[in-house]
């Protein structure tokens, strides 16, 4: 078995990157009027992810490492919220592929 050397090489972390790259793609055909709101704010959640996993690899004592792995997993919670905001307003027609995106992130 490989020795994890870099966040980046957690498959959790690439998981959560691969959403990130896949919420931007999303949220660019919201509104305009939505920068601030609703297009800001799921940018915000979803770039918490991987962001809070590579900073717990790099925490010293367990929990810390936890306590940082335990924010990426809220951020996720709040990421779903999003997507089923975002069908609710019109702004994307199914967030099912999302929502099962969200799910296989959490399970790493």
């Amino acid at each position: 078995m490989m020795k994890v050397e870099r966040f980046d090489q957690l498959v959790a972390w690439q998981k959560a990157h691969a959403l990130v790259l896949d919420v931007y793609r999303i949220s660019k055909q919201f509104q305009n009027d939505e920068h601030f709101g609703l297009t800001s704010q799921l940018r915000r959640a979803a770039v918490s992810i991987p962001a809070n996993i590579a900073e717990g690899f790099k925490r010293r004592s367990k929990p810390e490492k936890c306590r940082f792995y335990n924010i990426a997993e809220a951020s996720l919670e709040e990421t779903r919220y999003y997507f089923i905001l975002a069908k609710d307003l019109g702004y994307i027609s199914d967030n099912r592929v999302l929502l099962a995106q969200a799910d296989e992130t959490a399970r790493r």
